[in-house]
């Protein structure tokens, strides 16, 4: 096939020997399957910031730090050179993520480096070395149903002992091979500590896999795997290795009726996205 723009400049030093084949097409992103030497890797090229349809951006940036002062505080005021290095953070987020969280034994493809807004990365295949599906594809027992809720879960609780919330996880962002669940998509990864908006995020996270595995064993819907991590990572007791029970009992304290109302808004909105995300989701696959 005809080389991409952004992708010749990659094959030109060497770092892809060959683009075999368009993977995906995103809001954020077009995905591509490529060669590099004997392995068979993704290009993932990301979208400019003005064609990218990611809402909300800004809640996902709150407590980032910058990689000095000032470059941050050109990217707080807005200027042509503040927004290109904002639009370079972004693309650096993800691969940075992958990194840190490959390291914390989450299950992630692992991140080649990132190139010109290039991102290459491992192909997570099926057994049979076919591209894996992603979650929404494919349809399981109760049993592996149960089973591979409780691999997310786990990998949700490694990644905020290594400081991050995924921000948009759901069945469209796991992918599934022979050995179970790879969590997938992290360019909005939120940092757990300096993010005032991480614990909506993390509930909202845990909520969606759950409802998406819950379909299958209705039993998960009960749990409260989010509630109880979030408690114990702000008493400082969450380990990686922390067995959790997805029990959590509310606190009987006199409930805040617009913090409630906000979160109820919040939800609201949150579902519409999530219904967009669906919809355009399904019209981006090739």
């Amino acid at each position: 096939m005809k080389t991409p723009k952004r992708l010749q400049p990659l094959v030109d030093e060497g770092l892809i020997d060959e683009v075999i084949r368009p993977l995906m097409s995103g809001k954020e992103a077009d995905v591509y399957i490529v060669r590099c030497g004997d392995d068979v890797r993704c290009a993932k090229i990301y979208k400019e910031a003005d064609k990218r349809s990611f809402k909300k951006a800004v809640e996902y940036r709150e407590g980032r730090k910058g990689r000095n002062s000032r470059r941050t505080r050109a990217m707080e005021k807005g200027s042509n050179y503040g927004r290109q290095e904002q639009e370079q953070a972004w693309q650096n987020a993800e691969v940075d993520a992958l990194f840190r969280l490959a390291n914390a034994g989450v299950r992630v493809p692992t991140p080649y480096g990132c190139f010109d807004g290039v991102l290459l990365m491992e192909l997570i295949t099926d057994e049979a070395g076919y591209v894996a599906p992603r979650l929404n594809d494919v349809s399981l027992t109760a049993e592996m149903a149960t089973a591979h809720h409780a691999l997310v879960m786990k990998d949700v609780q490694r990644m905020l002992c290594a400081g991050l919330i995924h921000g948009d996880l759901s069945e469209f962002n796991v992918l599934l091979d022979h050995t179970g669940p790879v969590i997938i998509d992290l360019p909005q990864a939120v940092d757990a500590a300096a993010n005032n908006n991480a614990k909506r995020m993390l509930l909202r996270d845990v909520n969606n896999m759950t409802q998406y595995y819950g379909q299958f064993a209705p039993e998960l819907l009960r749990s409260k795997y989010a509630q109880e991590m979030w408690l114990k990572f702000e008493s400082g007791d969450l380990l990686p290795d922390t067995e959790l029970t997805g029990q959590f009992v509310e606190s009987e304290h006199s409930a805040d009726i617009e913090s409630v109302l906000a979160e109820i808004q919040a939800a609201f909105e949150e579902e519409q996205d999530r219904k967009a995300r669906i919809q355009a989701e399904t019209e981006d696959e090739y």
